[in-house]
């Protein structure tokens, strides 16, 4: 008997939303409700069947209606985490970041003679990546190594 793993493709609830940036570090393509405009289960259910997205949620109703769910009973962030972790999701961080840990969108990495914005460093000093949907940059700073930290200690 094959042992059944966790998908990549997940649909999180309105009360997920530090969870989903987790996920997407992680490299899940993480569907957030409030990201959707689907904070209505209905509308969560409908994102998560058009796309074949694995519904987690805090709502025992929610995952009940789900044709596939996670049921999560923790709130704290970290705990939540540890709940995935022991249903068998790999929660470690990505070598390079594939998903937007703001809206989702796919990254590339930014060219070392590219201008980056202020906020960021310039991509000739370390690597950047630039969401192609919403043009947020990221780097491996000191939240990649919070969040590093975070997951080790699961």
């Amino acid at each position: 008997m094959s042992e059944e793993t966790p998908r990549d493709r997940l649909a999180l609830d309105a009360m997920l939303g530090k969870l989903a940036t987790y996920l997407r570090m992680c490299g899940y393509d993480t569907a957030y409700a409030l990201d959707r405009a689907a904070e209505a289960d209905d509308d969560l259910l409908a994102v998560a069947a058009r796309e074949d997205r694995l519904v987690i949620t805090r709502d025992s109703d929610l995952a009940a209606r789900a044709s596939e769910s996670v049921l999560l009973t923790e709130r704290a962030v970290e705990d939540q985490l540890r709940e995935l972790a022991d249903a068998g999701f790999r929660l470690s961080l990505a070598d390079e970041p594939a998903h937007c840990g703001v809206c989702n969108g796919p990254v590339e990495q930014v060219d070392p003679v590219e201008p980056t914005p202020e906020y960021a460093p310039t991509a000739d000093d370390e690597r950047v990546w630039r969401c192609t949907d919403c043009g947020q940059h990221f780097w491996k700073g000191s939240h990649w190594e919070a969040v590093k930290r975070t997951l080790e200690e699961l």
